[in-house]
C-alpha cells in the first residue's frame, strides 16, 4: 500500500509571490481567458486587455453580456465553457464572492488551464485550495498587465519603483511608445 500525502493550501502562501514565479508564469503563459472582460475603455479590464494583446498574449474576452461581439478584435465567450480552446491562464476579472464559481467552471474545462489569475482586491483560499489541489498555480490579489510590466521594468522605467534596478536606460527603437519585455518566446 502507497501513502499519499494530501497537499495542503496554505493561504499565507498566497501574502507574496517570488519574482522569479510571476516571471515564469508569464513567460509561459500563451493563451489567457479574460473573464470580466469589459467593452468600456474607461474600465480596467478593458485596458488590462489590450496591454496583454499588445504583449503578443492570446486574450480570449469572457464576458455573458457581450458573447458573440467583437472586443479589441477578439470574439468574446459567454462563459468558460465556452472556450474555442484550451488556455494556459484564466484571469478572473470579478468581484472575490464570483472566484469561486469561476475556478470551479475552470476546472470542469476539458484541458484545464495551468494557471488561474485572481485580479487586484480578489481573493478566494477555499476556490484556489480547489485548484491547487488539481494541480494548477494559483496568483490572487495581483494584476498580469502591472507585474509584466514590473518585471520587464516598464514600469521602474516611468518612475515607479519596480525594485528591479538596472544602470542601462531603455533605447527606444523607432517610433511611439517604448515597450520593453520579459522576454517571452
Amino acid at each position: 500500500m502507497t501513502d499519499t500525502v494530501a497537499v495542503r493550501h496554505d493561504p499565507s502562501r498566497h501574502d507574496r509571490y517570488p519574482d522569479a514565479l510571476i516571471r515564469r508564469l508569464l513567460t509561459e503563459t500563451k493563451t489567457i481567458a479574460l473573464v470580466g472582460a469589459s467593452a468600456n475603455p474607461a474600465r480596467p479590464s478593458w485596458i488590462v486587455l489590450k496591454y496583454l494583446l499588445s504583449r503578443g498574449y492570446d486574450v480570449i474576452p469572457v464576458n455573458p453580456g457581450l458573447a458573440g461581439q467583437m472586443l479589441l478584435g477578439k470574439p468574446v465567450a459567454a462563459r468558460l465553457a465556452d472556450l474555442p480552446g484550451p488556455v494556459d491562464m484564466v484571469e478572473i476579472f470579478r468581484n472575490s464572492d464570483a472566484a469561486g464559481g469561476l475556478v470551479d467552471e475552470a476546472l470542469a474545462l476539458p484541458v484545464l488551464p495551468k494557471i488561474v489569475w485572481m485580479q487586484l482586491g480578489v481573493r478566494d483560499d477555499a476556490a484556489a485550495a480547489r485548484a491547487e489541489a488539481a494541480g494548477l498555480t494559483v496568483v490572487m490579489n495581483r494584476c498580469p498587465k502591472i507585474e509584466y510590466g514590473r518585471i520587464s521594468g516598464e514600469i521602474g522605467w516611468t518612475g515607479v519603483n519596480s525594485r528591479i534596478l538596472s544602470s542601462k536606460r531603455p533605447v527606444l527603437g523607432g517610433k511611439g511608445v517604448q515597450r520593453l519585455t520579459i522576454e517571452r518566446g
